[in-house]
């Protein structure tokens, strides 16, 4: 019951930022570069961070807070429950006026996901899952695709993650590699059965991931980080070493065709 009502806050909070989002243009919005090489921010995610960042911890006071656009703070550590919010999910698709970023908001519990929500305004497309109830795609199911070999399997990922120090051998298998500008959106394609995988190397934060995790593995899919690990959220530290999401015979076969002795850190 909780996650149920847990999904319903999160489908409100993200129809209301997307509202939000939806009042700026990307390319004339006030934009900066993060410090530490962590790319950019507008004027669009800090509005929305703000909104949610009052509205959420307002309905569920006792939950602490994880969010790309605000300050980190330990608290969060202590709490049963936590929002994972990334205000703006794909923020330079944003700002060049494409239409493929997304709102990506979760709960966790003692680390586990149990409610999540990715939304496109711009695309329409709300994604969503509680905790045991399935995922859906504007109300309607989803589940990831059939099994599929290697070779025939379609891919998500950036060009990097095919570097030959990854994989074991020194190359990549053949696959079939198309690419999206959003992490968030990445996993919801896979969870609708369009892809059959999606992988990243790099360590990934937290906030791109949490939603994803969940409805792709409500979908029937498998989540762990790049050594085949069960993925954790509500970190100290809020980085994931990589993310390996897939249906599970992909999952599998991509695993074993890594090394797990590479360095894990291509460009996502």
């Amino acid at each position: 019951m909780q996650a149920a009502d847990d999904l319903a806050l999160l489908i409100r909070a993200a129809q209301a930022a997307g509202d939000i989002a939806l009042q700026y243009s990307g390319p004339t919005a006030r934009r900066w570069e993060k410090s530490g090489g962590q790319g950019p921010v507008t004027e669009a995610d800090l509005a929305v961070n703000t909104m949610l960042e009052t509205m959420l911890p307002a309905a569920r006071p006792g939950y602490g807070w994880l969010s790309e656009e605000s300050e980190d703070s330990a608290a969060r550590l202590n709490k049963e429950r936590v929002f994972i919010i990334d205000p703006i999910d794909g923020t330079r698709s944003f700002a060049e006026g494409s239409a493929t970023w997304a709102h990506s908001l979760a709960v966790a519990h003692h680390g586990n996901v149990t409610a999540a929500v990715i939304f496109l305004p711009q695309r329409d497309l709300l994604y969503t899952a509680a905790k045991g109830s399935g995922a859906f795609c504007n109300g309607q199911p989803i589940s990831v695709a059939p099994p599929s070999t290697l070779a025939m399997a379609k891919i998500l990922t950036a060009t990097p993650n095919l570097i030959g120090h990854h994989w074991r051998g020194g190359a990549a298998p053949d696959l079939l590699r198309s690419y999206r500008p959003s992490l968030a959106y990445r996993l919801a394609r896979v969870a609708e059965g369009r892809y059959n995988a999606m992988l990243t190397l790099r360590q990934s934060w937290e906030w791109d991931i949490a939603a994803g995790d969940l409805i792709l593995r409500e979908a029937g899919g498998l989540t762990t980080n790049r050594l085949g690990a069960p993925l954790r959220f509500n970190n100290a530290v809020p980085l994931l070493d990589g993310v390996v999401a897939a249906t599970p015979g992909t999952h599998h076969d991509l695993l074993q065709a890594l090394d797990p002795a590479g360095p894990g850190i291509a460009g996502h």
